[in-house]
């Protein structure tokens, strides 16, 4: 769940605090960009853009979960998941850097793929893998991950962390991390047993 339903949680909370820093960097970006300010009606666009556009990646990522699990099982394809999600973190972090708030939409695209993918897939995984008697239990992590990408989300954006304005590229980033504990850690599980049994038909696998 660490990039599964946790990035979701993590993505909706760590949005909020750095909103007035990026609606002054589209400004002081288009101005730059165009010599001219930018009319509230185009930032304001522009911001709805940012927040909104992971949804449609969420969308884009939900849709494919199911051909990726079964064309490549669950694990792998929850490793494909961070593919996605390292690249959105690298975009948003550089975004201030190479004076881009495009990177920034493009950004949060790829994150919410990330999301609607790794959040569906960690699901059937998690159920899929989890004994008998503990299956209802490890179907809660679900749950469980996305009220604590939420609290770590807003625990980020406090001005005490990195709700200010020199450190709003680096709190947009931070899904980098859950991203590559999870590379690294998830190649050592095992994959699902249904996937091996029902999909590759390895019944010794499965077993």
């Amino acid at each position: 769940g660490i990039t599964g339903a946790f990035h979701y949680g993590l993505q909706v909370s760590i949005i909020n605090s750095p909103a007035e820093y990026i609606k002054t960097f589209i400004y002081e970006t288009w101005q730059k960009r165009y010599g001219s300010p930018p009319s509230a009606k185009m930032i304001t666009l522009m911001w709805s853009l940012i927040v909104s556009i992971y949804s449609i990646g969420g969308l884009l990522g939900s849709s494919s979960a199911g051909y990726l699990s079964v064309r490549f099982g669950r694990k792998k394809a929850m490793l494909f998941a961070n593919i996605p999600a390292l690249l959105g973190a690298a975009l948003m972090g550089l975004s201030r850097l190479c004076g881009s708030f495009e990177m920034i939409i493009a950004g949060r695209l790829f994150s919410g793929v990330c999301g609607g993918l790794a959040q569906n897939i960690h699901i059937m995984y998690a159920g899929e893998c989890a004994p008998r008697k503990l299956r209802g239990l490890i179907a809660i992590t679900a749950s469980t991950s996305i009220a604590a990408g939420k609290f770590i989300g807003f625990a980020l954006g406090l001005r005490e962390v990195l709700g200010v304005e020199a450190l709003w590229p680096i709190l947009l980033a931070a899904n980098v991390l859950p991203a590559l504990v999870q590379l690294l850690t998830l190649p050592f599980f095992p994959d699902s047993p249904r996937y091996l049994l029902i999909d590759k038909k390895d019944k010794e696998g499965c077993i």
